[in-house]
Parts: structure tokens; sequence; C-alpha cells
């Protein structure tokens, strides 16, 4: 049964060279990438599911692409209760990030967590129970990350809202590269991802 579910909130999320209506030139190529490491090189099930939510109607839709994901997340974990780890796969914006890793050029990842606070208070409309779970599991991948393969993750960004992140303990929001990064470098991170994933889930 599925152990692992890989999905994109904002699956239209592409890269400097990505071809126009090629999906695998966005954050969904990078995520079959990621999925079939881990099912080769790890024996992992793991779930790639490629619902576009960032997209509706034929119009951007990214202010609306949390909620649908929601709705969609929570019936397929009804389905599938076996899931342990989701990783909602996304692409950031700035100036491009690269490290050299095994002499390939390789975008960095950047993980990403939601607080359910502001500086003031608690945002108690965002429920999460599973927000210390959410970080400890963020901040181990930063540390193996940085014993394994120096330079490659870039750090842990905090943010107000919650993203989902209270479907699981182990829930990484995770930023692959930059728009300015290439799709070559983006599917070249997902080796040293799935490895970090794996010491870790091994723990």
């Amino acid at each position: 049964e599925p152990q692992i579910l890989i999905y994109h909130t904002h699956a239209s999320e592409g890269f400097i060279d990505s071809r126009a209506g090629e999906p695998e030139d966005t954050v969904v190529g990078a995520g079959e990438e990621l999925a079939r490491i881990l099912r080769e090189k790890y024996g992992y099930m793991v779930i790639h599911d490629t619902t576009v939510f960032d997209r509706k109607d034929g119009k951007d839709n990214r202010s609306g692409a949390y909620s649908d994901a929601l709705t969609y997340l929570e019936e397929l974990l009804k389905e599938y209760p076996s899931i342990e780890v989701i990783i909602d796969l996304h692409r950031d914006a700035g100036a491009k990030r690269v490290v050299t890793l095994q002499g390939k050029q390789v975008a960095k990842v950047m993980l990403f967590n939601g607080l359910s606070r502001n500086k003031e208070k608690e945002l108690t409309y965002l429920p999460n129970k599973n927000l210390k779970a959410n970080l400890a599991f963020s901040f181990r991948m930063k540390l193996i990350g940085d014993e394994m393969y120096p330079g490659f993750m870039n750090r842990i960004f905090l943010k107000d809202y919650r993203y989902n992140m209270h479907l699981k303990e182990k829930y990484l929001l995770v930023e692959l590269g930059t728009e300015k990064n290439t799709v070559e470098e983006a599917k070249n991170a997902m080796e040293p991802l799935a490895d970090i994933l794996h010491q870790v889930l091994g723990e």
C-alpha cells in the first residue's frame, strides 16, 4: 500500500527553459523523477498525483489552490490511509539557486513551514496539531541534508499560514530552485532529495 504521496499545489510552476504546455518541464516532471527514484532505488510505494490545482476553467487559481487541494487530499487520504509522508513540490521565485554535486549542476532545495500564527497571535481558524512534528521533520531533513550534501539545502522558511501541513506529521513543502533554474538542474535535485528522505525515514 502507498507510503508516500507526492503532489503539487502549484503544478504549473516551471523553469527558465521549460517548454510551454509540457508538464514534464514543470515541477510535475521533477515530481515524477522523485517518485521513480523512491520506488526503484529505495523500494517505497509512492503515489505521484499530477492534479493541477493552480488552474481552473482556463484561468489562474493560485489563491484558491490550497483550499481546492485540501478537499482533494482529504478524500485521497481516506482512500489510502497507509500514506505516512506527503511532499508538496513547488518552485520558488528569485535569483538562481544552484550547487555542484558529484559533477552535476543541481537546483538547491528550500523547505517551507507554515506556523498557523502571525507575529501577534495564533491563527485559531487554521489549527495544526502536527505543527511541532512538521517542524521537527523539516529540521531533521535540513540537518541530514547539510551533512550528506553540503550546500544543497538552502534553508527553512517559516511563514504565517498552514499550507495543508496539518494533514500529516511527516509533511514537506519543498521549494525546488527558482524560475531561473533549468529543468535539468531541477531534476538533478531529486536524487539527493530522495537520499536524504530515505535516511531520515530510516532513523
